[in-house]
């Protein structure tokens, strides 16, 4: 299959800085950050380095300029804007600063599917942002780097600080998404995850344009071919519970289905790591090592990372290629999916730690991407909140949500696959109060169940607030956490918080405009 002519032939893009370093290899990535100051490594081998002030996403500096034929597709409601002369003016000046410094340039894919590739060129300031995508994206052989041209450019300038004032800017840091002039620009922030995911924003907006459905999932693969998609926010465990000894990993949080079936677009993973462990999470333990990136882990003595440590953020991070998961799949791809499993981490303590959807409720719950953004993952983000994030990644959504969500459930449809809700956040009452998290072996047991097809059958309680078919019964996991109300010691108050929580979804669902009213009908009663 032949890439469509995804923009016009005679962009120019930039070339940045005084000296450019091309395509380093990790070694010398790592060496040469650590010459200039730019971290230490810590016991395990991993390189450690530090963000703050800002150790999460920063969404409210994210702006997507409003030019050319991508104006009428953007999704307004859900990006902010800039215009095109504050656009050219800022990146005038960060060329400029740009041009008085060395330049790390990383030459890659995102797309591991080749008819459905893009080519990113990732100019950064820092030698270790030039590790970290090195690592965390597709990496050429040698022979695709002859003649490269990328179809995006991302210019990274963590030094560099905006002037809202005079650049139209929310804070000194912005993230500004030009799909005209194919170019990501960032700056004011070290945080790695904005590179990361502006190129996922990117491929949100191209892939739904060639037939694939992009999505904020990760994915694995078991022993029989089956496909399973792990769709949630930050937090909600997407790449712990794909990280799965019994199946090979595909990715850990972004992919795409096309009619060949599922693929990844990265070439590694970005792990939480708060409170990590080698018991509960091995593959992840095991992946940190020389090569690997560790944001804002704290070091302790020889060095030894403190992963119960959040005295810098909860949003202790690890990236790494995905080859260090023991047993993952190369090549990124797998087939159509078996199971589609919604991840969210309620911290309200209502929600039942999994439930069989019915195709409406599927839909339902796509579009209304309901979680707890826990601390940490976002700048400000202290306490867990409750929030909606359409297609469980409304952050990175280009085009508006009704897109995404038709061509979902069009694939599920077709493919037949079934939808699962699995709670990863409290249970016996909520964060706030005199409830407890679900253990990750439960959840774990619980995933296993589904992905082994022993809850196919399984009896089910219809639950009378939000109509979710809760099964009766899953091996290894006691009886009385699946049905959220009998754990708690006041009923009433249980009563009290799902309502609360099932008016919210219904006052969420109203800005969906034309959906089917089999969808709407989906709804909580509360």
């Amino acid at each position: 299959m032949t890439q469509p002519n995804r923009f016009p032939s005679n962009q120019t893009l930039p070339l940045v800085g005084r000296v450019q370093h091309f395509n380093l290899p990790v070694a010398q990535l790592v060496e040469t950050a650590l010459n200039r100051g730019e971290g230490r490594l810590s016991a395990s081998g991993a390189f450690n380095t530090v963000t703050t002030p800002r150790t999460g996403r920063s969404p409210k500096d994210k702006f997507v300029i409003r030019a050319g034929e991508s104006a009428d597709k953007i999704w307004w409601g859900g990006n902010a804007e800039i215009s095109p002369e504050k656009f050219d003016a800022l990146l005038e000046r960060v060329l400029r600063y740009a041009a008085e410094r060395e330049v790390f340039v990383f030459d890659g894919f995102s797309g591991a599917d080749p008819d459905h590739r893009l080519k990113v060129r990732i100019q950064t300031e820092f030698a270790w942002h030039s590790l970290f995508v090195r690592q965390l994206f597709l990496r050429p052989e040698k022979q695709e780097l002859v003649g490269f041209t990328p179809d995006f450019t991302v210019i990274d300038m963590p030094g560099f600080e905006a002037d809202p004032e005079r650049d139209g800017t929310a804070s000194t840091a912005f993230i500004l998404l030009n799909f005209e002039k194919r170019i990501v620009l960032i700056g004011g922030t070290k945080y790695a995850g904005e590179i990361k995911k502006s190129v996922f924003t990117v491929m949100n907006y191209l892939m739904p344009q060639e037939g694939v459905l992009s999505m904020h999932c990760s994915a694995n693969i078991g022993d029989a071919g089956d496909t399973a998609l792990f769709f949630g926010l930050s937090g909600t465990g997407k790449t712990t519970l794909s990280a799965d000894p019994e199946r090979r990993l595909i990715g850990d949080d972004e992919h795409g289905w096309s009619d060949n079936g599922v693929f990844n677009f990265e070439g590694g993973c970005y792990a939480k790591c708060i409170d990590l462990s080698r018991e509960k999470e091995p593959q992840i333990w095991d992946a940190i090592r020389f090569g690997s990136v560790q944001e804002n882990v704290v070091l302790g003595e020889n060095r030894l990372a403190n992963y119960s440590d959040s005295s810098l953020t909860e949003n202790t991070r690890v990236g790494y290629p995905v080859d260090f998961i023991e047993n993952a799949v190369e090549e990124g791809m797998g087939g159509h999916p078996d199971h589609v499993i919604f991840l969210t981490a309620d911290a309200t303590g209502v929600l039942p730690p999994v439930a069989r959807l019915t195709e409406h409720q599927a839909m339902y719950h796509f579009l209304s991407g309901y979680t707890s953004r826990l601390a940490g993952t976002e700048a400000g983000v202290t306490v867990p909140t409750t929030v909606f994030s359409a297609c469980f990644g409304a952050p990175f959504l280009p085009l508006p949500p009704a897109v995404y969500a038709k061509m979902l459930g069009e694939k599920l449809l077709r493919h037949g696959a079934q939808c699962w809700l699995i709670n990863t956040g409290w249970v016996g009452g909520g964060a706030h109060s005199d409830g407890k998290r679900i253990s990750l072996p439960h959840t774990r047991s619980i995933v296993h169940a589904v992905l082994d097809g022993k809850l196919d059958e399984t009896p089910t309680r219809t639950d009378p607030v939000f109509g979710l078919h809760v099964p009766l019964a899953v091996p290894g996991v006691p009886a009385e956490i699946l049905l959220p109300r009998e754990r708690w010691a006041d009923g009433a108050a249980y009563d009290e918080a799902a309502h609360a929580l099932a008016v919210a979804f219904r006052e969420n669902f109203k800005q969906f405009i034309g959906v089917a009213p089999e969808v709407v009908e989906a709804a909580p009663a509360g």
